[in-house]
């Protein structure tokens, strides 16, 4: 059985799959009303938030029910998450990159934490 704390890790970063889930319907109801596609594709860009959304739901699903691949998939994720942070932070939009940073750094600091290291390095 997984630490409360790797749990808790794995419905954060399911919500965070949720929200590029989110981003992707958001791209496509933008493409479909007729947004300009000429610089950016929305389709393709709602596909590639589609994708990811969907492995990062996964993987947050994965650490909920106790599976260590999920880990495999939280780390990266949230590591970059941090310069996509710095990035909206740096785009004059601080409130909104100080929230992503913490929340990166929470499940961060969550994943690392010694009951989920001790949990992950584990045999069965």
């Amino acid at each position: 059985m997984q630490p409360s704390v790797v749990r808790y890790a794995g419905f954060l970063v399911a919500a965070e799959g949720a929200a590029a889930l989110i981003m992707a319907v958001v791209l496509l109801i933008r493409g479909l009303g007729g947004a300009d596609q000429h610089i950016v594709s929305g389709y393709g860009t709602a596909l590639w938030f589609l994708f990811i959304g969907a492995g990062v739901v996964a993987g947050g699903w994965a650490l909920i029910t106790g599976r260590r691949w999920g880990r495999g998939v939280a780390v990266p994720t949230n590591l970059l998450l941090l310069p996509v942070a710095w990035y909206v932070f740096s785009s004059h939009h601080e409130v909104y990159g100080i929230l992503v940073a913490l929340l990166a750094l929470i499940a961060l600091g969550m994943l690392f934490s010694p009951p989920a290291v001790q949990w992950y390095a584990a045999r069965r």
